[in-house]
């Protein structure tokens, strides 16, 4: 039998990597982590976790407004970007620490530096200029922002990783893209006081998600004064006086601002790692091709996470690290369970949705029923605001079965949460409707909608 110097050998140190390291080594194996940047990854470093702090400190902005309808008033309300960014870092430093604690309280060891593979069992780590050996290799190393290189100028706009490190906040930004993290960060620079605009080349935005959920995202970001420009790319940015940049757009028009953000998609890190010296495969996108026990097409290397672009999320990432654990280091094969996965957009106000949009119902089932309400809320009768709430539920209309829900309003992402426990599990729409309302919420309307929605002409499929 071949000795190796580690068990497992993990390449990157995000959530996924570090749940499938800690878990290996509570079973016994002997497990090596190398991170080339800071223990935590993405979400902790410079994605979920930052990014919802900042929503937190743009929500205020809107909170001031709508406190004027409870008798409330603020003389020289200010913003200081700088403090936000340090105490946010001041976090993003604790978490980094404990996550280093737990990974070395397992008995894991941690290397910084970067790692590439050169065989089937072998990594070398750069920093130390040396290799070492394992008889399986876990690639966790996530995914990272694309940027469209093809568009002149395109050096001069910024990413997510760049947005949490601005000195200032922008005046002006201009965003590209119609996803999560676009519409996440259209509204954060608004809510700060940034005037803001979006442009994306499809019809809609959040075009993944049920068309009623991108239509009343859309009606709320034109509310807050966010300028929307669809079927539009940009076709080139050029440097003005100062910080000043010109976005031009395939339209013919032009827009000036003092911040590009490219939030046009991620793509799996994998460029460089050496994949290549073992013979791993890839897809187009550069994903490693992964099984369902998240094996690569070399035997002794497997992947989780955003590396393998199959649900980029990080809690289905812990999962695939778990699963993996499990099968291989606690003699309990585990695969993972993508169906039903609850998502958010933290959008303001944001998204909720579980299971099948109306479209993806339509297609897979025979008779689909559809329940649904657009209201305002309670709590903006008092206020000047206009923010409305838009709930839906998709039903199977022969088994009764709540098969999606989708909800656009505050509270959404907390509230589908516990929604998404009820349709994985198969509840009936009777069983929304046999439970007694919390009265007065946001939420008592998931079981009081009793009314199927019957479409006119003027609605779209």
């Amino acid at each position: 039998m071949t000795n190796y110097d580690y068990n497992l050998f993990t390449i990157g140190a995000g959530s996924g990597g570090v749940r499938a390291s800690r878990l290996a080594s509570s079973y016994g194996a002997k497990v090596g982590v190398a991170e080339e940047y800071r223990v935590g990854g993405t979400c902790v470093i410079r994605g979920c976790v930052p990014k919802k702090y900042l929503v937190y400190a743009s929500e205020y902005g809107h909170g001031f407004q709508d406190a004027k309808g409870y008798g409330w008033s603020a003389d020289n309300v200010s913003f200081d970007w700088s403090k936000l960014i340090a105490n946010k870092d001041n976090e993003i430093d604790r978490l980094n620490g404990i996550y280093i604690r737990n990974l070395k309280n397992a008995g894991a060891d941690i290397f910084q530096s970067r790692a590439t593979i050169k065989d089937a069992h072998t990594v070398h780590l750069e920093a130390e200029n040396r290799d070492v050996t394992a008889e399986r290799i876990l690639v966790a190393v996530g995914g990272a922002p694309w940027v469209d290189e093809t568009v002149p100028g395109h050096e001069l706009g910024i990413t997510s990783n760049e947005a949490f490190h601005l000195e200032d906040l922008p005046k002006h930004v201009v965003v590209a893209g119609g996803g999560y993290i676009a519409i996440e960060f259209a509204c954060i620079f608004k809510g700060l006081g940034a005037d803001v605009c979006l442009v994306y080349r499809g019809e809609d935005i959040l075009r993944y998600f049920d068309a009623d959920v991108s239509t009343q995202v859309h009606k709320e970001l034109q509310r807050q004064g966010i300028r929307v420009i669809t079927q539009a790319v940009f076709d080139k940015i050029e440097k003005l006086d100062g910080d000043q940049k010109r976005v031009h757009l395939s339209t013919g028009v032009h827009i000036d601002t003092d911040c590009v953000f490219w939030a046009v998609g991620r793509k799996p890190v994998t460029k460089g790692l050496g994949l290549e010296n073992a013979g791993v495969e890839l897809d187009k996108n550069g994903a490693i091709k992964v099984n369902d026990q998240s094996q690569s097409s070399v035997p002794s290397i497997f992947a989780v996470g955003d590396v393998t672009d199959r649900v980029n999320l990080t809690p289905v990432a812990i999962r695939e690290g778990a699963a993996f654990a499990e099968t291989f280091y606690n003699n309990n094969p585990t695969e993972t369970d993508y169906r039903f996965i609850p998502k958010a957009v933290f959008s303001q106000p944001p998204v909720g949705s579980v299971g099948y949009a109306e479209h993806e119902a339509r297609h897979e089932f025979k008779n689909v029923d559809i329940y649904k309400t657009e209201f305002r809320s309670m709590k903006h009768i008092l206020t000047e605001s206009g923010e409305r709430v838009l709930m839906k539920i998709v039903v199977d209309g022969d088994t009764d079965r709540v098969l999606g829900c989708h909800i656009v309003g505050e509270y959404s992402a907390e509230m589908i949460q516990c929604v998404a426990i009820a349709v994985k599990a198969g509840l009936k729409k009777k069983d929304f409707d046999d439970t007694v309302a919390l009265h007065p919420t946001i939420a008592e309307e998931l079981v009081t909608l009793k009314t199927k929605f019957v479409p006119t002409s003027s609605d779209t499929p």
